[in-house]
């Protein structure tokens, strides 16, 4: 397993902004599938934004148009921009590594620790 450290999370009003970032070592970014979920109390885990090996991105609905997901492969970094935040984005962010099958997949080799992100109306 990787080890996953997520960062970025925190309280915004909607319409705001927030990056998240996810960073590891001893692992390659460009090789593998990777993305990020999402899981509200009382609800399951969904996934986010995924991105695999050659930069092809895949998000759900709900997100497409105000999150972006991006890596800078140099650093080993993986970067969530979510833009227009509203209140049903609040939830537990996790950063996931070896997702499958990629791009579309809930199952992945490694999970980081969650970060908080909260939308106030």
């Amino acid at each position: 397993q990787v080890h996953l450290v997520e960062s970025g999370g925190g309280s915004v009003q909607t319409g705001g902004s927030l990056r998240l970032s996810c960073s590891a070592s001893g692992y390659t970014y460009s090789k593998n599938c990777m993305g990020w979920f999402r899981q509200a109390p009382g609800t399951e885990r969904e996934g986010v934004a995924t991105v695999d090996a050659d930069g092809n991105t895949n998000y759900t609905d709900s997100v497409k148009g105000r999150f972006t997901i991006s890596k800078d492969t140099a650093r080993n970094i993986l970067y969530l921009q979510m833009n227009s935040l509203k209140p049903d984005d609040t939830a537990t962010y996790y950063c996931a590594a070896d997702i499958y099958p990629c791009l579309t997949g809930v199952q992945a080799g490694s999970w980081g620790q969650g970060t908080q992100v909260t939308v106030s109306s």
